[in-house]
């Protein structure tokens, strides 16, 4: 079965759809006439995303799930195998921001399950469906610390370094039907996570929070402007297309240019 046209409505499973990037995601898809399956770790916080859609019968599919479970994960995939999965977004993510010899195992292991296992697990577990259906859309939600790093951020840099190698491995393994991986790497997006960060970095450095954001956040960006919800959206819109179906194994960097110098 090919699904060719690229206006058709592709059923979206997202993570970490309970805030930031992922509700905006979620409620950017409904309006665009996508069939949504909601993943979180909190439930309070996937229950209000589920409540900001125009309506609760876009979300065809919810849980609270841990995604760095393989089993917990599988259960999630596997509660409705007549549903199909189009397009995966593995978006979920977190951050901390400390020095390496300050950093615990327990940090360093949170954040590479969540951004890295997660990730590979819930791909395993779609991707079989997608085979069936000879069509698929994996995007994962990297970073420019996807190519670059910062100092404090051995882990999240670690994590998302590790995504575009797990993306080019699958793209090789799906190369002979209609599936494509991709990453894309914003730069700063102004969600609750970079709120956080500015405040950590703030009173890391000891300097007002103004700075963080003008110094440290977009002084390397020579748009000088966050990065939007909307233009993350639309990029994937566009790796669900046909036209995009000889777009795998990519890296897609929305950075205002701050990876060109």
């Amino acid at each position: 079965m090919e699904n060719n046209d690229a206006a058709m409505p592709r059923n979206i499973l997202i993570t970490g759809a309970g805030g930031g990037l992922g509700r905006g995601l979620a409620l950017y898809f409904e309006r665009c006439g996508h069939r949504l399956l909601l993943l979180d770790s909190n439930e309070a916080s996937l229950v209000a995303t589920i409540g900001q859609l125009a309506s609760p019968e876009s979300c065809l599919l919810s849980g609270v799930v841990d995604i760095t479970s393989a089993e917990e994960v599988e259960a999630f995939v596997n509660r409705n195998t007549e549903l199909n999965i189009d397009v995966l977004v593995n978006n979920a993510g977190t951050q901390h921001v400390v020095a390496i010899e300050d950093l615990s195992v327990e940090k360093w292991d949170l954040l590479l399950d969540v951004m890295l296992k997660g990730p590979f697990l819930l791909s395993r577990a779609v991707l079989p469906r997608m085979r069936k259906n000879n069509f698929g859309r994996i995007v994962n939600i990297g970073s420019f610390h996807s190519l670059v790093a910062s100092p404090f951020k051995s882990a999240y840099v670690a994590a998302k370094h590790g995504l575009l190698g797990l993306a080019k491995v699958a793209a090789l393994e799906t190369a002979s039907v209609d599936i494509t991986v991709n990453t894309i790497c914003p730069s700063y997006i102004k969600t609750p996570l970079v709120d956080a960060q500015i405040k950590a970095q703030a009173e890391m450095h000891n300097i007002p929070e103004s700075e963080v954001i003008n110094r440290i956040m977009l002084e390397p960006m020579p748009k000088k402007v966050f990065i939007t919800t909307d233009e993350i959206a639309a990029t994937i819109e566009f790796l669900m297309s046909h036209g995009a179906r000889n777009i795998t194994g990519q890296t897609l960097v929305i950075d205002g240019g701050g990876t060109a110098r």
